[in-house]
């Protein structure tokens, strides 16, 4: 039987450069079903597809809230991301309690970038099986941020990771442009209805398999403050539902009338 000899531990490369149990862990973060966040000028939105086991078990939680300020969305195995958000949460905590200030996004996110990537540096350690897209807002504005399990972190635009994701991905490349000026209920409509893009022709956008989170700035000019994250989930993330449904019936009727003036 063949065997790999290449891949018993994170610190050993292959010859061809590789290390394969970094490359596993991403592919754990592929398995997990499929997170999206975008940002505009004003806010950050993450939206998540939730995801359960069998029928008769909970439906797992997609978004969790870091700070007031700050949340991620997770793809790939809860039990590391569990880990990485409570590391996440003390940090956040630790800073407003020394300095009295939130902590700044990009460098939460170094922080654990950095903790990812000493798992590849160190023998009997493993890399982290999760994907984070972490939202936030602090003095620069609005951010978000692709975290990797090979450690490796970066800001977007708009991103998606997980299961089906490259759809949710052609979406957002393809209206990039409308996501800078539009607003916060514009914002989320988009992450939904990239989300809805990655759905098998079966299933739909429900109550319980849908997540939505929300930071931002609100106010307008110097006296802007921090509109606190806010999770919208279960029965709150109706109303969110039902707009994107009257958006998307009233652009099919006025293709239609297009198509019959033409």
């Amino acid at each position: 039987m063949f065997r790999n000899n290449y891949d018993n531990d994170a610190v050993t490369f292959s010859p061809q450069g590789r290390i394969f149990q970094v490359e596993y862990a991403q592919e754990a973060v592929k398995q997990g079903s499929v997170v999206v966040g975008l940002v505009n000028k004003t806010h950050a939105v993450l939206v998540g597809l939730k995801r359960n086991a069998e029928e008769l078990s909970s439906y797992q939680k997609k978004i969790i809230e870091v700070d007031s300020h700050m949340g991620v969305a997770i793809a790939g195995l809860a039990s590391d991301a569990r880990v990485l958000s409570n590391y996440m949460k003390q940090q956040c905590l630790g800073s407003r309690m020394t300095y009295g200030r939130p902590l700044p996004v990009d460098r939460i996110v170094t922080q654990i970038g950095d903790r990812a990537q000493t798992n590849t540096q160190q023998y009997g350690k493993r890399p982290y099986g999760v994907g984070l897209l972490v939202a936030g807002v602090d003095d620069a504005g609005p951010h978000l941020f692709e975290f990797q399990p090979s450690g490796m972190t970066q800001e977007m635009l708009a991103c998606a990771i997980g299961a089906r994701s490259q759809m949710a991905r052609t979406y957002l490349e393809r209206n990039l442009d409308k996501f800078a000026d539009c607003s916060r209920d514009e914002l989320i409509s988009h992450g939904l209805r990239a989300l809805k893009e990655t759905l098998s022709h079966d299933k739909e956008l429900t109550v319980d398999n849908t997540s939505v989170g929300v930071v931002g700035l609100a106010g307008e000019g110097d006296k802007r403050k921090v509109e606190s994250f806010k999770l919208y989930d279960g029965q709150s993330i109706s109303p969110l539902l039902e707009a994107l449904e009257q958006t998307e019936s009233g652009e099919t009727k006025e293709e239609e009338s297009m198509e019959v003036d033409s």
